[in-house]
């Protein structure tokens, strides 16, 4: 028996019927993030002025991310007041009419499907700056749908952390089967109906997702750990851990805010005062970025400007998502020979330097598809680092933090860590994607092509960020072996205040040092020439 079949074995019939009705939802929404990303990132290379396209979208994208923060927190205190399968389906709803937004605004001012006598578009008399609002709209219910599917599997399976695995791995599998099939599908739409309307089919999957979605059995999970592990990991933990639980959404969300910020803060401190989590900024936090600009920036720079055809673009992507299905699925595979997320880091590292590709490609491409087929081959090995090392990570930061003894009262450990590197990641993404897309502008714009800036920001850009990742796995507890079993752990301690408690008590407890008692002791008689237990 396979590893995927002993995998689907293991659920009862309900759970296998919840987890095929999940599976097919997911790849409808999958199909129409798809359409539609590709199509309004197309979009706006087309429309935006020439001088400073990719600056503008640079600060659109680095805004939708932003954005998806902000819908994660809107959404999360309703995730502990409904089913979970109604409000997932619900927020897919509300993202598909945002996403037919742009298509009644260009279809209200005069916008057309593309002329197929002159393969031309035909866009409306809207301003292009009306991209920003649009990204930042569809960025608040991407943000909430993409919260709730991370939710949902435990609604499905409860808290058991073996099967959660388990159908995380099959269904990255099929999302992203479903990925590469709209990334390329979108290219070819884009090409026949033109971006501006190329998207006309991701409010109708979105909508048939919705639907689907709703099938789900309610379980009653929604109160299990697994619910609020995953609300946790997203830096929200006010919304499930409250001392003053409220039913007023606006209060909700006002904690969610407060404990995002904190998270963020108590994260920096955990990150910075460990060594087994110092190296995740880095191979982490800077990692995403990269895959994120290699997909958003360099994909659409490499076709609008070099190839000439924007929509060749999803070409490119679709074989980035492909690198992603095989990273998942070598995880997935070959978990028990890799225990560790190294290896997989240092091979996206290592993989990040074929980005030389396209500067050198520049100097001799055609208009011919061709060449977007031949750059998405290149991407594969590139998103298969990525993919293989993220997976990899999440599950590395959450075996080390249920490992340590870190205590906080009002931050999960997973989700400060999470929080703060997701923070990096966007301020990260927001600045360099800007600046960067600036320098492509200005190469395009003193050259009539981008050979240089291809150099500067994919060669040498990436090579330096493959030397910084590539040092920073280094740093952990024996990680000078080629595939280490293990990488040291957090040294934390609980508050003062919990120690004390039970000392005060007398309370035994294997997790308190006798150091640590003794001293929490001496300071309770006032003795000043003790110090303080320490904290993380």
């Amino acid at each position: 028996m396979s590893v995927l079949a002993r995998a689907w074995a293991s659920y009862t019939p309900i759970e296998r019927r919840n987890i095929g009705i999940y599976i097919a939802g997911i790849m409808f929404y999958k199909l129409g993030l798809e359409f539609f990303n590709g199509s309004i990132t197309t979009l706006a290379t087309d429309r935006f002025n020439a001088a400073n396209t990719f600056t503008k979208l640079g600060a659109a994208q680095g805004i939708n991310q932003a954005a998806q923060c902000i819908g994660a927190i809107l959404i999360a205190p309703l995730v502990k007041k409904f089913p979970t399968r109604s409000v997932l389906s619900t927020a897919i709803i509300l993202f598909a009419l945002m996403t037919a937004l742009l298509l009644i605004v260009d279809a209200a001012t005069g916008g057309h499907f593309k002329d197929l006598e002159t393969n031309k578009p035909r866009y409306g008399s809207w301003h292009p700056n009306l991209i920003f609002l649009v990204w930042t709209i569809s960025g608040v219910c991407y943000g909430m749908v993409e919260l709730l599917r991370r939710v949902i599997p435990a609604d499905i399976v409860g808290g058991d952390v073996s099967k959660l695995r388990r159908m995380d791995a099959v269904v990255h599998v099929f999302y992203e089967v479903a990925g590469t099939a709209g990334a390329v599908a979108s290219s070819s739409a884009i090409s026949r109906w033109g971006n501006n309307y190329s998207f006309f089919l991701t409010p109708a999957f979105f909508a048939i997702a919705g639907g689907i979605w709703i099938c789900i059995s309610i379980l009653n999970f929604t109160s299990s750990a697994g619910v609020k592990d995953e609300l946790d990991a997203q830096g929200l933990t006010a919304v499930v851990k409250s001392k003053k639980p409220t039913r007023n959404w606006f209060i909700g969300v006002m904690r969610g805010l407060v404990s995002f910020g904190e998270s963020v803060w108590v994260g920096a401190r955990l990150i910075f005062t460990n060594r087994a989590f110092v190296w995740l900024l880095p191979s982490y936090a800077i990692a995403l970025y990269l895959h994120r600009f290699l997909e958003n920036s360099l994909a659409p720079a490499f076709a609008k400007r070099t190839l000439t055809v924007s929509a060749w673009s999803q070409i490119i992507v679709g074989g980035s998502n492909f690198g992603e299905l095989l990273g998942a699925l070598s995880v997935f595979l070959l978990s028990d020979s890799v225990p560790t997320p190294l290896p997989w880091i240092r091979f996206d590292a290592v993989a990040l330097n074929i980005v030389w590709i396209l500067p050198a490609f520049a100097k001799i491409v055609t208009n011919d598809v061709r060449w977007a087929w031949k750059v998405a081959v290149c991407f594969v090995p590139i998103s298969m680092g990525w993919a293989a090392g993220d997976v990899s990570l999440t599950a590395y930061i959450q075996s080390a933090l249920t490992d340590s003894h870190f205590k906080h009262p009002t931050v999960s450990a997973l989700g400060a860590v999470m929080a703060f590197l997701y923070a990096t990641y966007i301020a990260v993404n927001a600045v360099l994607s800007t600046v960067l897309g600036k320098v492509i502008d200005k190469d395009f714009e003193a050259h009539n092509n981008i050979i240089n800036s291809l150099q500067m920001v994919g060669g040498v850009h990436f090579t330096v960020a493959c030397t910084v990742i590539l040092a920073s796995t280094f740093i952990p507890k024996g990680a000078f072996s080629f595939n280490p079993k293990s990488l040291g752990s957090i040294k934390g301690s609980r508050p003062t205040r919990d120690l004390q408690l039970h000392v005060v008590h007398g309370e035994e407890d294997d997790d308190v040092s006798q150091y640590e008692k003794e001293t929490i002791v001496s300071s309770l008689r006032g003795d000043s020439s003790s110090k303080s237990a320490a904290m993380v």
